[in-house]
């Protein structure tokens, strides 16, 4: 998994090396950070009403109130933004991929969890509101139709409770993007 996360970084950062001539917000969510939930990623302009924005969002916690909720996710979004790029109102729509170690809602207190990966496809609504020359305001929720592939295991033991398969399959709606980012404007 670090090595994925060091390729992801390189490949954004070639990225951006192309685009910060042109408009770049790099941002962070304010939401998670009192829990220890890191959500950042850059944003960058690419026409008049558009914006690419890679992120990546991470939930250390093998244990959070009793229960498993280790996530490793990173989205790529597009956003159309109604007046201008970092201006208002828009609209997003996004693809992500995410690795875990959870316990799904319909296994909250007990002793089993689920491990494995999910593609997800979502929107995103959103306003950016200007509070200085170069910081923004980023408020957003948004959605997805998530597609996990999982193992089931036992917190106990440690041992997988269903037979030994391929992977389980789960698809479901989720609400899976909230967030206030503090964006800072590099150029």
């Amino acid at each position: 998994m670090r090595r994925f996360f060091g390729i992801l970084v390189i490949v954004i950062s070639l990225f951006f090396s192309q685009k910060i001539s042109a408009q770049t917000f790099v941002k962070i969510n304010l939401a998670g950070l009192p829990i220890g939930m890191i959500n950042a990623g850059a944003e960058a302009k690419i026409a008049k009403h558009f914006t690419l924005q890679p992120e990546f969002f991470i939930s250390p916690w093998e244990s959070f109130f009793g229960n498993k909720l280790q996530i490793y996710n990173f989205n790529l979004e597009g956003r159309y933004y109604f007046k201008e790029s970092f201006e208002h109102f828009y609209l997003g729509t996004n693809l992500g991929i995410a690795f875990f170690d959870l316990q799904k809602w319909n296994y909250l207190n007990t002793n089993s969890y689920q491990r494995g990966y999910s593609i997800l496809m979502g929107v995103t609504f959103g306003y950016q509101y200007q509070l200085k020359e170069r910081l923004n305001l980023d408020l957003y929720i948004g959605g997805a139709n998530s597609q996990g592939f999982y193992h089931g295991y036992n917190m106990v033991n440690g041992e997988r409770y269903e037979e030994k398969s391929p992977w389980n399959r789960s698809g479901e709606m989720i609400p899976y993007k909230i967030g206030v980012m503090l964006s800072y404007k590099l150029k």
